[in-house]
């Protein structure tokens, strides 16, 4: 026997063994087909969801702004409402006047080592007193246990006037947590920086709060979480413990309104979305509103409420006299508010943000486009962050990039920095996919980006919220589904024909062998079920029906696209009616001439089926190329309350 011959084999078939392990390298330097990601949209029709968190065992932990506490299970695809947190959700001004407030439940995170504490953190409004509160419970399979409850941190804030209130959380590989606060003050309404120090109008003066050494508003803190429910301060915060008016938790400062962070495990860099204010032209008081995206090597002021965007500076502005000044120096900044208890020289240098974006074209970052903007953040991938078996990771062309989504605009951004960590370029993800009302982003453990919309109008739940996530597939793709119909509302009994137009598969094997399955459910319920592409049903029953579409390859892969059909409930027919005048422009005339009529088969008048004019909420807003969505939903949240009390005199 040659035994040399049989040696020479086996080394041979190991190194034949170790070439295939290893996999074919990939080149960073290609950037994948777009047709290489599918869209899996995994729940829908949440109530105001704010943030996710991932859990073990394929679940997804998510918290609503009014106090629900929701785990979506990924095996089973069934959302459990696992608590409700009391929480406060209204403002109440000096005046009386009750109108609704971002405050609520605003934030969720997991522990790191969840799988062996069940530990969880909750940032939400405290229901009795004006505070915003940290605070750690344990999460048992679906069960939050309401005795392990421990609070950790407060933050005292005034619940009188709107807004911003952070709530965004991460965690960094040391076990310290970074929490995001909101700056907690009123949007002037000229839409510049907050600077107004006359008595009684503290809610106005952002030097109380981000331009304030001694208060945690307008911060994101970094602490240390300790197994007993207290916190100790890290090493390398803004300010050393014992420096006289500071805070030790505050990590960097001179924030608006900061939104999602996150952490590069490779840098240790911190970034986050900013919202800005809502000037559209600069002018006496300073430069016009920008969002920002930011990045924080380490400790420092960001220049709220001072400087905005690359430092622009405000003008200083005396609000009793009605006068302007000099500009504030970025080389100098100091705080000399009446309502500063804090140092009156801040920290420099002062940072300027990474990018940064007006309601117009930005002429620094023309990609980004022009129209609302809500700058919300995302995160930094790394492909050593998931385990080896991971089934979505994305390819190597997105190593150290940042994914960047806004609300408003519905676009993910994939950043590039160059070897410092700087800002290179920037380009657009998936440039033919929406991402319109993204509130938290993140990577789940099985690499898939993750995406969670909170929905069209504010202060409600909406059929549009959901919670999506974006796959990469390296060899066989998902189908992209496509499912309508004609009619989503009507009285019984109510027909609607229902089709898959617009699903497709873009592997070639797969052309015209898709399988289409419908299902109708109601209350968890299968009442019947179609295997063609578009079938038609009856229903005869009033209800509120589920339609989940499935769509199956040739290879088993699946995705799916759910409808929601409501049953012996028309939809209200609304008109309004210029009277004959322009509707493309207006041209300056004192009264704007207008009717609005509303009919409803159900609700209204018996025979022609009018609503009556008290009991329709009409609303006036001047929307320049940007706005606030959150002031108009106010205002529209406080005429539907008007029409509802109308309703129920009627009643």
């Amino acid at each position: 026997m040659n035994f040399n011959h049989i040696k020479n084999l086996s080394l041979s078939l190991l190194l034949i063994s170790l070439i295939f392990s290893c996999g074919p390298k990939e080149d960073p330097s290609i950037k994948p087909d777009d047709n290489r990601f599918s869209k899996v949209v995994l729940t829908e029709g949440m109530d105001e969801p704010m943030e996710i968190t991932f859990l073990p065992g394929n679940r997804v932990l998510f918290v609503e702004r009014k106090g629900g506490v929701k785990i979506f299970d990924e095996n089973t695809k069934e959302v459990t409402l696992v608590a409700t947190i009391p929480v406060n959700t209204k403002y109440t001004n000096k005046e009386g006047r009750v109108r609704e407030a971002e405050e609520g439940l605003m934030g969720v995170i997991a522990h790191p080592d969840y799988a062996q504490n069940n530990w969880i953190y909750m940032y939400y409004a405290d229901p009795d007193e004006p505070k915003h509160v940290l605070a750690r419970w344990e999460l048992k399979g679906n069960e939050l246990v309401e005795s392990s409850k421990k609070i950790v941190l407060e933050v005292p804030t005034q619940r009188e006037e709107c807004c911003h209130t952070g709530g965004g959380m991460v965690f960094d590989e040391e076990g310290n947590l970074f929490l995001t606060v909101g700056n907690n003050t009123v949007n002037p309404r000229e839409g510049s920086s907050n600077l107004d120090e006359r008595p009684g109008m503290e809610s106005s003066d952002d030097q109380r709060a981000p331009g304030n050494t001694n208060d945690l508003r307008g911060k994101i803190l970094r602490i240390h979480p300790e197994d007993d429910g207290s916190y100790t301060i890290p090493e390398g915060n803004l300010f050393p413990q014992g420096t006289e008016k500071t805070r030790p938790e505050i990590y960097t400062m001179g924030h608006r309104n900061p939104w999602r962070p996150t952490l590069d495990s490779k840098t240790g860099y911190l970034y986050w979305g900013e919202v800005g204010p809502d000037a559209s032209v600069d002018s006496i008081w300073g430069p016009k509103g920008y969002d920002e995206f930011n990045q924080a090597k380490g400790p420092g002021f960001f220049g709220w409420p001072y400087f905005i965007g690359n430092n622009f500076p405000y003008n200083r502005h005396d609000h009793e006299a009605g006068t302007y000044g000099a500009p504030y120096d970025v080389n100098k900044p100091v705080n000399e508010s009446v309502n500063n208890t804090g140092l009156r020289e801040l920290p420099t240098p002062v940072i300027p943000a990474m990018i940064y974006y007006p309601y117009g074209v930005s002429e620094e970052f023309p990609m980004l486009g022009s129209s609302g903007r809500s700058a919300t953040g995302g995160p930094v991938f790394r492909k050593a962050d998931f385990a080896s078996n991971a089934p979505f990771v994305f390819p190597a062309y997105y190593e150290g990039k940042w994914l960047i989504v806004d609300f408003m605009r519905g676009w993910i951004m994939a950043v590039t920095m160059d070897e410092n960590g700087d800002y290179q370029s920037m380009e657009r993800f998936l440039p033919n996919e929406n991402f319109s009302s993204a509130i938290d982003m993140d990577f789940g453990p099985d690499g898939a980006l993750y995406v969670l919309e909170y929905g069209s109008a504010w202060f409600r739940g909406n059929a549009n919220s959901r919670l999506i996530k974006i796959e990469y597939n390296a060899g066989n793709r998902k189908p992209n589904v496509t499912a309508s119909a004609d009619r989503l509302a009507g009285a019984v009994p109510l027909t609607v024909n229902f089709s898959s137009e617009g699903t497709n598969d873009y592997d070639d094997y797969d052309l015209n062998q898709l399988a289409y399955q419908w299902t109708i459910s109601s209350e968890g319920k299968v009442l019947e079920s179609f295997n063609r592409p578009n079938p038609s049903f009856t229903f005869d029953q009033a209800g509120v029906y589920e339609i989940e579409l499935v769509v199956t390859d040739t290879k088993g892969a699946q995705n799916s696209q759910k409808l929601e059909v409501v049953a012996g409930n028309d939809i209200p027919e609304v008109k309004i009616s210029m009277n004959g005048i322009n509707q493309s422009f207006w041209f300056g005339e004192k009264e704007l001439d207008y009717q609005v009529s509303v009919k409803d088969l159900e609700d209204g008048d018996t025979q022609s089926g009018e609503i009556k004019e008290a009991e329709v909420a009409i609303t006036f807003d001047y929307v320049p190329e940007g706005f606030d969505p959150i002031e108009i939903a106010s205002k529209q949240s406080g005429a539907e309350t008007l029409a509802s009390l109308t309703i129920g005199k009627n009643l």
